[in-house]
C-alpha cells in the first residue's frame, strides 16, 4: 500500500504539469504561426467566399483576439482552474462537448487497436522469445523492422488499396457503421505491434535465461509450465512499461490515421482546429490529452507494481 501511495503523489503533479505545459505551448505555437487568426476564424465559420474584413474584425472583437497574448493566456489559466475549457471560436460549441463528442470514437479506435497489435504481437513474440534465431524468429524481425520503418500513411493506403478497393471486403473511409473502424484500427495496429513484437520476445528470452527458470526446471517442471509459473510476471514487467509508452505512438498515429480514412475522432478535430486556429479547442485537446498520458503511465507503474514478484514477497515478510 506504502508503494502505491508513494507514486499517486509525485504522478498526480507530474499529471497537472505535463498537462498545464502542453496546453501552454500549444498556445504558443499556435499564435507563432503568420497570418491572421481573426481571419482563419471568419473563413472557418462563414467560408472562404464570404469572408470579409468586417466580418474579421468583428470576430476578433467578439472573442477577445484583439487583447494582448499574455491577457488572453491569464484568461485560460483562470478558466481552467474552475474546470471551464471555454468555447470554439469555429463552432461556439463548449470545448468539453468537442472533445467529448471526437473523443468516444478515439476512445474505440485505440482500444480496438492496441487490443489488435497484442493480439499480433504476443503469440509471435513469446513463439520467437522460446525460439531465438529460429526461422520464425528471422520472419518476424525482418517483418517487424519493415514495419517500423514504413510511413503510418503509407501502410493504410496499402491496406485500403487491399481490402477496400481490390477486394471489396472493407468500407475505405468515413464512419457508418462497424466495419469502418476495422482498416484504421488495424493500420495502428501493424505499427504498434512491430515494436511490441521485439519487446515481448526480448523480455521472454530474458526471463528463459534465468537462474530460477533454470531451477524450477531441475526440480522437473518443463519449459512452458516453468515459464507460466514463473516467468510470465517477470516478462510482462517491460511490456506493461512499453506499453504506456505506446500511447505516445497512438496520439500520432491518430492525427495521421484518422485524417486518411476520414475518420470523426480527436485527430480529425485537432487538424481541423490547427487550420482554423482555432485556440481553446487545441489547448484543450493539448490538456486533456496530456492528463491521459500522465494516466496510463500512472497505470503502468502501479500494474509494474502489481506484477513485481519481489512485492509479494515484501508483503509476506
Amino acid at each position: 500500500m506504502r508503494s502505491v501511495l508513494a507514486l499517486l503523489g509525485p504522478r498526480l503533479t507530474q499529471a497537472a504539469l505535463t498537462a498545464w505545459l502542453l496546453a501552454s505551448l500549444c498556445f504558443a505555437f499556435v499564435h507563432a504561426l503568420p497570418g491572421d487568426t481573426a481571419l482563419r476564424i471568419a473563413a472557418a465559420r462563414v467560408g472562404d467566399d464570404r469572408v470579409t474584413a468586417e466580418v474579421a474584425d468583428r470576430i476578433r472583437r467578439e472573442e477577445g483576439l484583439d487583447r494582448p497574448l499574455l491577457q488572453q493566456y491569464g484568461t485560460w489559466l483562470r478558466r481552467i482552474a474552475t474546470g471551464d475549457l471555454g468555447h470554439s471560436l469555429v463552432t461556439r460549441k463548449p470545448v468539453w462537448q468537442e472533445i467529448a463528442y471526437h473523443g468516444r470514437f478515439t476512445l474505440g479506435l485505440g482500444a480496438l487497436g492496441w487490443l489488435l497489435s497484442y493480439l499480433i504481437a504476443l503469440p509471435l513474440g513469446i513463439a520467437c522469445g522460446f525460439r531465438p534465431g529460429g526461422w520464425l524468429d528471422r520472419i518476424t524481425n525482418g517483418m517487424a523492422v519493415a514495419l517500423a520503418a514504413m510511413p503510418g500513411f503509407l501502410v493504410g493506403i496499402g491496406l485500403i488499396s487491399v481490402f477496400a478497393l481490390s477486394l471489396r471486403w472493407l468500407p475505405p473511409a468515413g464512419f457508418r457503421t462497424a466495419g469502418h473502424m476495422v482498416l484504421p484500427a488495424l493500420t495502428l495496429a501493424l505499427g504498434l505491434a512491430a515494436f511490441s513484437v521485439r519487446i515481448i520476445r526480448n523480455a521472454v528470452v530474458e526471463v528463459r535465461s534465468a537462474f530460477y527458470m533454470t531451477f524450477a526446471q531441475i526440480r522437473g517442471r518443463s519449459a512452458g509450465q516453468a515459464f507460466a509459473h514463473h516467468g510470465v510476471r517477470n516478462a510482462a514487467i517491460p511490456v506493461a512499461t512499453f506499453a504506456a509508452l505506446q500511447f505516445a505512438y497512438l496520439v500520432d498515429g491518430f492525427v495521421v490515421v484518422e485524417t486518411l480514412f476520414a475518420y470523426p475522432g480527436l485527430g480529425e478535430l485537432l487538424v481541423k482546429a490547427l487550420v482554423a486556429r482555432d485556440v481553446p479547442v487545441i489547448m484543450g485537446a493539448g490538456l486533456v490529452i496530456g492528463l491521459l498520458y500522465a494516466a496510463v503511465n500512472l497505470a503502468a507503474d502501479l500494474a509494474c507494481v502489481a506484477l513485481d514478484p519481489r512485492h509479494d514477497a515484501r508483503r509476506a515478510a
